[in-house]
């Protein structure tokens, strides 16, 4: 099966840790490219492509400010990713249960010695 393209699927885009590590920061808020590269420490052309896919698939958005262009977090664009994550919620949840239920049977024999 072919690999979807990267610019049209949320999961490949994030597949990439560099553009993850550009979510992280935009979730302070907004920030011009040349901040973004300087934290990342990339050059602005990188930057800007790893930005320029973000974009495209909705996770990130844009605005011109005088010379600069801002980017801001579109978090609304992670609602697929949430909607498949929250399908093992229950997986979690029961395993989570299972360890507890093990802790507190390891606490009551220790207890009882």
């Amino acid at each position: 099966m072919a690999r979807a393209a990267t610019t049209s699927d949320v999961f490949n885009a994030i597949a990439e840790p560099q553009r993850r590590e550009i979510l992280v920061l935009l979730r302070g808020g907004e920030l011009p490219v040349t901040e973004l590269a300087r934290e990342l420490a990339m050059s602005q052309p990188r930057a800007s492509k790893h930005l320029r896919v973000l974009r495209e698939v909705g996770l990130v958005q844009d605005r011109k400010a005088g010379k600069q262009r801002m980017y801001g977090l579109n978090a609304g664009g992670l609602r697929p990713i949430h909607e498949w994550t929250g399908g093992f919620e229950r997986f979690w949840n029961e395993s989570f249960g299972r360890l507890d239920a093990y802790v507190q049977e390891l606490k009551q024999q220790r207890q009882e010695e």
